[in-house]
Formats: C-alpha cells, structure tokens, sequence
C-alpha cells in the first residue's frame, strides 16, 4: 500500500509519498497555499492520483509532546481534509523533521534559497519514513 505524509505549513504544504510496497519515501512536491480548502482539496487530489491507501499528516506538538496552537489549528485542517477524502487519515508526530530536513539540506551544501523551496517535502519525506519505520517494526514485532 502507497503512503503520502503531509506536512501542514503556514505558507507551504510538503508532500511525500511512499514507494507501492510502503517501504521507502520520497519527497514529492510542494504545495504554495492559496487559502481555505482549495489547498486541502489540492492535497486530496494528489493523493487521489498516487492511488494512496493512508494519509499521514504531521501534528506539530512542542517538545514535551503537549498540543501547541499550530497542532490545534492542524487539527482543524486535518478534520476538513478527512471530509475532502474518502481515505483513511492518520495523524503523527512532526517534532523536529523540518529542523531536521533544513540541517540536512544544508550539510548536503544546499544554500538558504534552495532549502526554502524543498524544506517541506524533505520534512513530509523524513516523518512518513519515521511513521513506516514505526508501523513496519510493530508488524514485525514478536507477539507476546
């Protein structure tokens, strides 16, 4: 089954998508936001053409793991998305990835303007690897 993680933004939505075997992720593309539902409809059209089985979208929680105002104004989106789509939609923890994506990216020599534009792909990439990681070692686990 084909994953596609979403990385809500204020100003950009990163998309990545999984390979068909829901192994490995890639970073796909960036959504500029337009406002309101066309970027959520935009979102579930992708996911639509890449014939994805589950959506993971990023729940930005601070540090200590408790909701944050951008987690509730995520929820908010993500409830809209779950009526825009007839497919399942998770939500993960996106603590860190685009910190992460952005130090990567600079240590792969990427300069400040090239990063602005990946970023956020690079992060939907970094938290759908982590939630497949995730789910891929629960399935594997020894059952007690």
């Amino acid at each position: 089954m084909r994953y596609m993680a979403v990385d809500l933004g204020t100003k950009r939505i990163g998309i990545a998508v999984s390979d068909p075997d829901g192994m490995f992720a890639s970073p796909l593309m960036v959504i500029q936001r337009k406002g309101g539902a066309q970027d959520l409809r935009e979102v579930a059209l992708v996911a639509q053409d890449y014939e994805v089985g589950t959506l993971v979208v990023g729940l930005p929680v601070n540090l200590r793991g408790e909701h944050s105002i951008a987690a509730d104004n995520a929820q908010k989106e993500i409830a809209q998305l779950r009526a825009a789509t007839a497919i399942p939609v998770e939500t993960y923890d996106e603590r860190l990835t685009s910190a992460a994506a952005n130090k990567s990216m600079q240590q792969g020599g990427l300069g400040r303007e090239d990063r602005k534009d990946k970023v956020d792909k690079v992060a939907a990439a970094m938290l759908l690897q982590s939630y497949l990681d995730k789910i891929r070692l629960k399935h594997d686990a020894p059952e007690e």
